[in-house]
């Protein structure tokens, strides 16, 4: 099997990283295009990495293509590589907003897997969420998989709509994440603490309650029982966010962002 990635941006190149790995390839380079000159002379020093600046060199030899470009820089690449496609290559695109429909419409492909990731990919801890057209068979949807999972872990969905979900969700979530670790590191300093210090308090604090509730099958709202007696500390600072409705905030901005990738695909 072969792979192309077209665009050696952050997520792109995190793909391209984790993909390189898998037995799928066997010992096929990943080929990465990019029309930055600096960006591919960093890759020619990658021993597995194929770097390309021409695309009738890798397009045609392609049996997956990953697309890891910009949206608004879709309409030109799938016009770029079109005359070089065939109808038996899979895209998956990792573009936010853009719709299965409109990838075939501008590539002219039909077997299509879109997909949302997050940053946590760049450490193998991501999670991407994927759906494909019909003309993907099952085997050729387990390959797929199998590639995403190289950045962490992959979820596939029933339909589009629930990429657009999961972009309000793990796609812009580890934003939250450090939205909320922001906002107490700021109040650790105000109440004296050093800013290394509060650094190591709030991302251990993070860290061990993830791993809390990954080991066990206790309930988020089971661990803040567990945590808070009444009239204690913790019970008054969850009285507080409840009062300030802190958990609708998050819910909202959730919303937000799944209705933003909605809007980005009406675009397309």
């Amino acid at each position: 099997m072969k792979v192309l990635v077209i665009g050696a941006g952050n997520m792109g190149l995190t793909y391209a990283e984790g993909m390189s790995k898998s037995t799928l390839l066997k010992n096929n380079n990943i080929m990465v295009l990019d029309n930055s000159e600096e960006k591919l002379k960093q890759l020619d020093e990658i021993p597995y990495f194929d770097a390309h600046r021409d695309l009738k060199d890798c397009v045609p030899a392609a049996d997956i293509i990953f697309i890891a470009v910009k949206p608004f820089h879709a309409a030109s690449v799938f016009e770029n590589i079109k005359p070089y496609t065939n109808k038996e290559q899979i895209i998956v695109s990792v573009m936010a907003g853009v719709t299965i429909g409109a990838i075939k419409t501008m590539s002219g492909l039909d077997k299509v897997v879109r997909a949302m990731p997050n940053l946590p990919a760049q450490i193998g801890k991501g999670l991407t969420s994927f759906v494909a057209s019909p003309e993907v068979s099952t085997q050729e949807a387990s390959n797929v998989e199998i590639l995403l999972n190289t950045t962490g872990k992959s979820l596939k969905v029933s339909s589009e709509n629930f990429i657009d979900a999961s972009t309000g969700i793990s796609g812009s979530g580890p934003a939250y994440v450090f939205f909320f670790m922001e906002s107490m590191m700021n109040a650790a300093t105000e109440m004296g603490f050093s800013k290394e210090d509060a650094t190591t308090l709030v991302s251990q604090t993070f860290a061990g309650a993830v791993d809390l509730f990954n080991q066990s099958d206790i309930t988020p709202r089971e661990w803040m029982d567990r945590v808070a007696s009444k009239g204690g500390t913790t019970r008054a600072a969850l009285n507080s966010m409840e009062d300030n409705k802190v958990n609708v905030l998050i819910r909202d901005a959730a919303y937000a962002a799944f209705n933003r990738a909605i809007e980005l695909g009406q675009e397309h």
